[in-house]
């Protein structure tokens, strides 16, 4: 009983003093980096005081870790824990705690913002709430505080009162969205490069929550009687993988754009304060590991798993660390790229960019503008595929070449259209952005389904026994759920395509998604989501509830391109320009006026657009063609089996009953 007590207490003291090591490492290292940094020095004009100089990168460092709480708890809990049992239940609780704390802390935040931004006098007064209602409901930095403090609200009681499956993944994707608004925050709004920044710091805070949110639940779990602690490390240590690579990939394209130059990286305390956060992440890859690699295997023995638990303290203390440093570096003056308002011409006071020169035949293979979120995906497209081909090599399974060889040039079409010239001048020609959208719905659809990864994972993935779900079982989910069976459904997935089509350029939505970064990004997301599941529901290898008969999905096509080129006609017919205030006030000096350029992107959507859907056309022929061979084939070999007989049965039943007609003919003659 009493080594029992001992063990107990242990465990206890063990939580305690991971999240007391995690605190004061962050704590210890904002202050550090605050001083060399000067973050939290005294503006030369509206000083706000101490209070707010200091509590504001106080606040948003409690933020930070508690939102890692949040996302990574749930994440983990969806991937290693099985719902319906205590752990599963106590890794929610802990998220919904984590989400109180983040709304709190948020809220705080952003009330010292305000005060950073307005400097006002602090009062009861109706004025200052007056103020301080318009800093939130007005100004694009209090509705991003106020929209985060709303989505932290919101977690916090659906993670507490929400204990099955499909509800936490909802709660997961809510709170891996409310980091969106914290992104546009501070200075990546701000810098030259400001989608490069904003995509940067998005992927870096949500790969930074997983890992150390996962960390933490691993750490307050441990002990636990239902919990299999070897099986959840090593599925947490997947994830956490995937975390670093995200994390290490964005931090390095964040301080590309937020340093400039060697020089500026060595000379500046914002440099120092990066070099110091790189040096962390390093640390923490090299002993994640380690410690995967040697001691994981081995942690049901007892002197592995101290040694292992011990190496995980020293985890979470770089981790906090490094939190303090991501903090502090959030107040930080970067040393390039933020422009005067005074300097800025037309094209960088739109799109935060300098007007790129002329598009000539040599820059459609030179210009380059790099979005980090799609240079991810597909980095982690390509290389899931590839993993999973060579484990069914492995294995002795074939996996077909020419699907292989479809997956990977759509993803690096996606990666062209995405980061190439496309996406450097799709903000100031409307052509440019036609072609890119016609891409995107259309021919990279066609050959990321001609790539069959839904059927390569459910082959490739390993089955679980223990009533948890990982990768082949979330998607198995997601094939069978309702929502997946109604936008499947072919004449669905065809009113998807054609209808946001019309509904996109003939609204605000192609407006929004212009001014705004998460507007475009949603623009891509959208329409290569729909491309994918029109073209999937006519030539897809893929398993999905229903599909047409061939005639019907000939049909369903041709009526698709109809819509299709009347679209593209009545871009042509438009007499005025689509958000004149965008495409015709770029400034820009070369190319067709921008009129002329929209009767051309109309006229690229009707013509180029129609290549791969007559391509569609072609294969769908094909496939119908190969159906009814493949059909008359297995009637061969059934009849070759079976001796012809149902033929022969079926003749004999002829025969008697012209013999019973005969007979019949007779007995009236008689």
């Amino acid at each position: 009983m009493s080594s029992r007590s001992e063990s107990t207490s242990r465990i206890s003291a063990y939580r305690i003093a991971g999240v007391v090591i995690l605190l004061v490492a962050a704590l210890v290292a904002v202050v550090v980096a605050l001083l060399v940094g000067g973050g939290a020095d005294a503006p030369l004009l509206q000083d706000p005081g101490p209070i707010v100089l200091w509590g504001t990168p106080l606040a948003k460092l409690v933020m930070n870790m508690s939102a890692a709480v949040m996302l990574g708890s749930l994440v983990l809990a969806l991937f290693g824990l099985r719902a319906g049992e205590r752990s599963f239940d106590a890794a929610l609780n802990i998220a919904s705690v984590g989400a109180a704390v983040f709304t709190v802390s948020a809220g705080l935040a952003g009330f010292l913002a305000f005060m950073a931004a307005f400097n006002p006098k602090l009062s009861i007064e109706r004025e200052f709430g007056t103020q301080l209602g318009r800093f939130l409901l007005e100004l694009p930095l209090g509705q991003s505080w106020l929209i985060t403090t709303i989505f932290g609200a919101i977690i916090t009681v659906l993670a507490f009162a929400w204990r099955s499956w499909t509800p936490t993944l909802i709660t997961a994707l809510l709170a891996a969205a409310s980091f969106i608004p914290l992104a546009t925050q501070g200075h990546a709004g701000d810098l030259a490069g400001h989608n490069m920044a904003v995509n940067s710091i998005l992927l870096h805070t949500v790969g930074a929550a997983v890992w150390l949110g996962g960390l933490l639940l691993l750490v307050l779990l441990r002990g636990r009687g239902d919990v299999d602690t070897a099986r959840l490390v090593g599925r947490y240590s997947s994830l956490a993988i995937a975390a670093f690579a995200v994390v290490a990939f964005s931090g390095l394209t964040r301080s590309i754009v937020a340093v400039g130059s060697w020089d500026a990286l060595w000379a500046t305390q914002y440099g120092w304060i990066v070099l110091a956060k790189a040096a962390l992440l390093g640390g923490m890859g090299l002993l994640g590991a380690w410690y995967r690699a040697r001691l994981i295997p081995k942690l049901a023995g007892q002197r592995a798993a101290g040694w292992f638990w011990l190496l995980v303290l020293c985890e979470v203390a770089l981790m906090g660390f490094a939190s303090g440093a991501a903090a502090a570096l959030a107040r930080t003056p970067p040393p390039t790229g933020e422009v005067a308002a005074f300097a800025q011409t037309p094209a960088q006071i739109l799109t935060g960019s300098t007007l790129p020169p002329e598009l000539t035949l040599e820059r459609w293979f030179t210009a380059w503008d790099f979005d980090v979120l799609w240079i991810v995906v597909a980095a982690f497209g390509l290389f899931f595929y590839l993993a999973g081909v060579r484990r069914l090599h492995l294995r002795g399974d074939r996996w077909p070449i020419h699907r292989t060889v479809f997956w990977v040039l759509g993803l690096l079409m996606l990666f062209w259209v995405t980061c190439g010239p496309l996406n450097a001048y799709q903000e100031y020609l409307f052509s440019i952005h036609m072609m890119g959208h016609m891409m995107l719905s259309m021919a990279i659809p066609l050959l990321l389904v001609s790539g069959a990864p839904i059927t390569l994972a459910l082959r490739a993935i390993h089955k679980r026994d223990d009533g948890t779900r990982g990768g082949r079982e979330w998607i198995m989910w997601a094939v069978h759920s309702p929502f997946a069976r109604v936008v499947t459904h072919p004449f669905v997935a065809a009113a998807i395509f054609i209808l946001s089509l019309w509904a996109f350029y003939f609204t605000d939505l192609v407006r929004w998604a212009m001014v705004e970064h998460i507007g475009h990004e949603w623009m891509v997301i959208h329409f290569l989501i729909s491309g994918y599941l029109f073209v999937m529901s006519l030539i897809g290898a893929d398993p999905v509830p229903y599909r047409l008969p061939y005639p019907g999905r000939l049909i369903t096509l041709i009526a698709v391109m109809a819509m299709h080129a009347f679209f593209g006609i009545a871009i042509m017919m438009q007499e005025g320009l689509m958000v004149a205030e965008w495409f015709g006030s770029m400034g820009r000096d070369w190319g067709a006026d921008p009129l002329q350029d929209q009767y051309v992107g109309g006229g690229i959507a009707w013509s180029i657009g129609e290549i791969p859907t007559l391509i569609l056309a072609i294969t769908v022929a094909i496939q119908w063609s190969r159906s009814d061979t493949k059909l008359q084939r297995r009637r061969d070999r059934h009849a070759d089996r079976t001796g012809d007989r149902e033929l022969e049965e079926y003749n004999t039943k002829l025969a008697a009953l012209a013999a019973q007609d005969q007979r019949r003919e007779e007995r009236e003659r008689r």
